[in-house]
């Protein structure tokens, strides 16, 4: 995956290529400080304030027609605290420099989401998650953060410090200020066994419950059109490691899951009638493999074959119902879905808007090949997962509104309470926020 670009005309463009923006200006602060008077600067100009990360979000949350704040200098690792088996980390560093400066540390976070391009603070501003039976998203790993408000004000923010905004913060969607460090809890590294392995839909299905209690982290692709799913199973192992080799990690990885696996997408996309057949071959096309490394070589795969993306959150209880009528529904519309449908899962958190707060949950992701139309399958797959009551991914594409939220967050008063405190004149404001947090 490539970076957020911008084009030659200033407008700024996201990764998926479904969101586009022209900020007034662009910056790039080198520390807290001078970012803290950027923030300063546009609210004495009237202009409105965003920060972006590399620009994996499938929805408008970074755009901005004022100032957008690239955090690109704002990288590296601040401090590793031993003792406290913490890392503190400048907002702007992708997770992909942050995981393997860990290794070299030796350590590791203990869990994370299955890509590692984004930055911290966009990952967690968002709510990115892995899957985990015990082990939840990337933000409840955060043990404190920095956060410019607003008036221009550092806040530092913990259990202990400003409590209250810690809560919240923690997923924040860029409402609240912008995070300029966050605090990690960290472990030793450790090894996972990954296990893949082809398994029918009904099969995995009728022993989720089983599937999941056995195995610490515990994740599918199901292939729309076929009875086929692609299943992981990641545990703790003793070792010895024993990586995927170097040839058959480039067969698998990059040569059937990306460049194979792309050119069946432009065959689906130019002949949406192929899509059903296709979808045999490729749920087919990976066989089963096992394997021990360190985590994030475990948890993370390249994903280079560009999509659109909507993910719910229903609780883990309602899964199974909502893959059946995701199923069934696809059968009979009619509609041809390249792509398959991928399903992880998380404990309840404590954290004010997370997808998990408050309730374990499943999560179910669809996706299109970028440039093919996705609005009717992702409408009639909201459908269904509205039904449960479910909560949509902050950085996925979703038609929800504050009124919904509102419904379906036990907590939403609180977050839009605290927002009203610390940015009362909506300098943070933009049109997705206005959507969901209401004015």
């Amino acid at each position: 995956m490539s970076s957020t670009a911008s084009g030659k005309n200033g407008t700024w463009r996201n990764w998926g290529g479904n969101v586009s923006a022209r900020p007034a200006r662009q910056v790039a602060p080198a520390s807290v400080q001078e970012l803290a008077a950027v923030v300063r600067r546009a609210a004495e100009d009237g202009l409105k304030v965003k920060a972006v990360g590399t620009g994996h979000s499938f929805t408008s949350i970074a755009a901005t027609d004022g100032v957008l704040i690239r955090p690109q200098l704002l990288t590296g690792i601040r401090r590793i605290d031993r003792e406290s088996m913490t890392v503190t980390v400048e907002a702007g560093t992708p997770l992909k420099r942050l995981n393997a400066a860990l290794a070299r540390e030796g350590l590791s976070l203990t869990n994370m989401g299955d890509i590692m391009e984004q930055t911290v603070s966009g990952a967690t501003s968002t709510g990115t998650h892995g899957t985990g039976r015990e082990s939840a998203s990337i933000a409840a790993q955060i043990t404190g953060l920095e956060l410019v408000t607003a008036d221009g004000s550092v806040l530092t923010c913990s259990e202990k410090e400003n409590p209250e905004i810690f809560a919240a913060a923690r997923i924040g969607l860029g409402a609240l200020g912008v995070v300029t460090a966050i605090t990690f809890a960290v472990e030793p590294v450790f090894l996972l066994t990954a296990r893949e392995e082809p398994m029918p839909l009904d099969r995995v299905l009728a022993e989720f419950d089983q599937l999941w209690a056995e195995n610490e982290h515990f994740e599918f692709y199901w292939f729309p059109h076929t009875g086929n799913t692609n299943t992981k199973r990641n545990n703790r192992s003793a070792g010895p490691e024993q990586p995927v080799g170097q040839l058959a990690g480039w067969f698998e990885d990059e040569f059937l899951s990306n460049g194979v696996f792309r050119v069946a997408q432009w065959v689906g996309r130019a002949a949406p009638a192929t899509v059903p057949a296709i979808a045999q071959i490729s749920s087919k096309a990976l066989s089963g493999r096992t394997y021990t490394d360190i985590p994030y070589k475990v948890f993370t795969s390249p994903r280079r074959v560009r999509f659109v993306e909507m993910e719910y959150a229903v609780p883990r209880a309602a899964l199974v119902d909502t893959l059946r009528e995701l199923k069934s529904m696809v059968d009979r519309s009619g509609l041809r879905v390249s792509f398959p449908v991928e399903v992880r899962t998380a404990p309840a958190d404590d954290i004010t808007l997370s997808t998990a707060s408050g309730r374990d949950s499943a999560y179910v992701a669809v996706h299109m090949f970028r440039g093919t139309p996705y609005q009717a399958y992702f409408t009639a797959a909201e459908r269904i997962f509205t039904g449960h009551e479910g909560r949509p991914h902050w950085g996925k594409v979703h038609t929800r509104d504050a009124e919904y939220f509102a419904r379906v967050y036990p907590r939403f008063g609180e977050f839009t309470a605290l927002r009203d405190r610390l940015d009362p004149e909506r300098l943070f404001q933009n049109d997705y926020l206005r959507r969901v947090l209401g004015s």
